[in-house]
């Protein structure tokens, strides 16, 4: 961060040695900190909250639930996301990080307002299926596409999304049985509040960049405008 401002936001786990403090030294540099990766109870979680972590990275995945220690119950990750009524949540809406009783779920508890989704995407996103790699291609991990998603060469796990945005909605739309109406302003609006952009997207109102998406009624995109120029135009 000291030598790129292109750095806007941070994952960590905040039951790490000095992940508050790497946190608040983050948001010092006007970078969300976020919570993901992480093994944290609930207590964990409140405690970053209050110092200012305020979004939960692609909720579910890689992060803890009701966990067992010296045979009690602690709450996770999950439920302290789901408890706290202003954390923000990112949910990997592809259909396969997450069936849809989960994605009715976080939409039921966290709304469109709180709930933001994403691709996660890696480079196959969009690509035709088979082999790839996840991070660098000199010495990244290597992949296997198949049914959707991004696996471990052992397909033990998921190793990764290749979904696109247009495929979110689509599946907020059918599996979650969400309105289009709110699962375009989980692409959108509230995304755009959670980095701090609504002052110019998110949304079609005079002053703000002209970013438009035209998609037919099976959520295929159609058009694409980026600050009023036209960058794709389909196939009638």
């Amino acid at each position: 961060m000291e030598y790129s401002s292109s750095i806007k936001r941070w994952s960590a786990a905040p039951e790490l040695k000095g992940a508050l403090e790497f946190g608040r030294y983050l948001m010092s540099k006007g970078v969300l900190a976020a919570v993901a990766h992480t093994d944290a109870i609930y207590e964990e979680v409140l405690a970053a909250f209050e110092d200012g972590w305020t979004l939960t990275t692609h909720l579910y995945s890689a992060m803890s639930g009701v966990t067992r220690r010296n045979a009690f119950r602690y709450a996770g990750v999950i439920e302290a996301a789901y408890l706290l009524d202003e954390m923000d949540v990112e949910i990997i809406a592809d259909g396969v990080h997450l069936p849809a009783p989960l994605l009715k779920l976080a939409y039921k508890i966290k709304g469109p307002g709180r709930t933001a989704l994403i691709t996660d995407a890696m480079r196959a996103a969009a690509m035709p299926e088979g082999e790839s790699v996840l991070g660098r291609l000199s010495d990244g991990l290597k992949v296997i596409v198949e049914d959707g998603v991004a696996k471990l060469p052992d397909r033990s796990s998921f190793a990764g999304s290749v979904a696109t945005a247009d495929r979110l909605v689509r599946t907020m739309i059918q599996m979650a049985e969400v309105s289009l109406t709110n699962a375009v302003s989980m692409i959108t609006t509230t995304p755009a509040r959670i980095m701090k952009v609504d002052n110019k997207k998110g949304s079609l109102v005079e002053g703000k960049d002209a970013d438009i998406l035209i998609f037919d009624e099976d959520i295929n995109i159609k058009m694409t405008m980026i600050k009023g120029k036209m960058v794709y135009e389909g196939k009638s």
